[in-house]
């Protein structure tokens, strides 16, 4: 079924979606998202499912901002989802045999092979293995990291953790500069002019945006409430966390310093940061991954081979993660998707991102769906919640009853 919501587009700009889509099959997922979205308080935000490649739930609510309610195209900038899409692209360039997954980085990008890191293979960087995580203090300034060119030097300038051999080490922020290199070493094209030809166009939508035209700004819902832990100064808790064992990774990893002011900078949106600075709909995050789940086909166009998208879904690195302190199932650029259920999908695969956003493919079900809010989580701790771990459960329950 559908619903029509009657919303009436500015002049001279592209038709909204202005109708929510249900299958009758996916109530109950509908009724859990709407559930979330019923206070102010709560912002908004959108959920996007596909099964076998067929948009089976496209709906929104909430309110994108204090006088605006979220709308059929508003989008939100939704972190480490990003990471999702980014490594896509490398693997629709590695489908036509244009990157090899176990060659250096340094065969597509010379200087990369500084400071010992000649042997550190594509692979290794998606696999978080190329002991690069560090961004504190990589570039000098709170807005240094904005200056794309001047961060990918320094990262191949930089002197990799030794720790890469025995554990992968979450990659945080610095993920997005060091597969955007590669991508644009190799294809001699921007990254984000990349994204627009090998996922948005053979997609059918432009919402995959990392450098965002400021034509399309006004669709960004504003994020809220601050990224403080536990609502600390963020540089105290940078500062703190940096001083133990068990946080000092993360603190190396996730907390460059003004990081909490810069994600609500609008200057995020001139540059290219795939690691964290992605902007998308819930319906593209979801028709990409419905295109992978799917089997690499969507709508009669072949998005990527089958035996590119098992190379996609194989169990790179099963380790404890010197970062997130935590077990890590890394596949090529994606994990394994968190689900509020004692039970471990193995052929499913995406990416989630710090607050709340994020997106999967279940290969064994055929199901994708993708959530984007600008609620930064949904209680005291704005880092993160089980909102997508907990829709995900339902949507992979009706998609077995289907």
């Amino acid at each position: 079924m559908t619903v029509a919501m009657g919303i009436v587009p500015v002049a001279g700009e592209p038709l909204p979606a202005t109708e929510m889509h249900v299958d009758h099959r996916f109530l109950a997922l509908a009724d859990r998202f709407f559930a979330l979205y019923r206070q102010p308080h709560q912002g908004g935000g959108a959920l996007t499912a596909y099964l076998h490649g067929e948009k089976v739930l496209d709906i929104w609510a909430g309110s994108a901002d204090r006088n605006r309610r979220w709308a059929g195209d508003t989008m939100a900038l939704s972190f480490s989802t990003g990471k999702g899409v980014a490594s896509t692209v490398v693997h629709r360039l590695a489908d036509r045999g244009l990157i090899d997954y176990f060659a250096p980085v340094a065969q597509y990008w010379p200087e990369f092979a500084a400071a010992g890191k000649e042997a550190i293979t594509v692979a290794d960087v998606m696999t978080h293995r190329a002991g690069l995580h560090r961004i504190r203090g990589l570039v000098p300034g709170t807005h240094g990291i904005l200056d794309y060119d001047t961060t990918v030097a320094a990262l191949a300038a930089a002197r990799p953790d030794r720790r890469r051999h025995q554990s992968s080490g979450y990659h945080a922020v610095t993920y997005g500069w060091l597969v955007a290199e590669i991508v644009q070493r190799v294809t001699g094209k921007a990254f984000v002019d990349v994204v627009d030809e090998e996922i948005a166009t053979p997609l059918g939508t432009p919402d995959f945006w990392y450098r965002v035209p400021p034509r399309e700004r006004h669709r960004i819902a504003p994020l809220f409430p601050r990224l403080n832990p536990a609502g600390l100064h963020w540089g105290l808790s940078a500062s703190l966390l940096s001083r133990v064992a068990p946080t000092r990774g993360l603190a190396e990893a996730a907390m460059p310093d003004g990081f909490d002011d810069l994600v609500r900078d609008p200057a995020v949106h001139d540059s290219v940061m795939p690691g964290w600075n992605g902007v998308f709909t819930a319906r593209s995050l979801a028709r990409m991954y419905g295109a992978i789940a799917a089997g690499g086909t969507i709508d009669g166009v072949q998005f990527l081979r089958p035996e590119t998208i098992a190379a996609m879904d194989e169990v790179r690195v099963r380790s404890r993660d010197h970062v997130l302190g935590v077990p890590m199932a890394w596949r090529l650029g994606y994990h394994q998707p968190i689900f509020a259920s004692l039970e471990r999908p193995r052929g499913a695969l995406g990416h989630y991102g710090v607050g709340g956003s994020g997106a999967f493919a279940d290969l064994d079900s055929g199901l994708s769906v993708g959530f984007v809010t600008n609620r930064l989580g949904s209680g005291p701790m704005p880092l993160g919640d089980l909102r997508l771990a907990r829709l995900g459960t339902v949507a992979r329950e009706l998609a077995r009853k289907a």
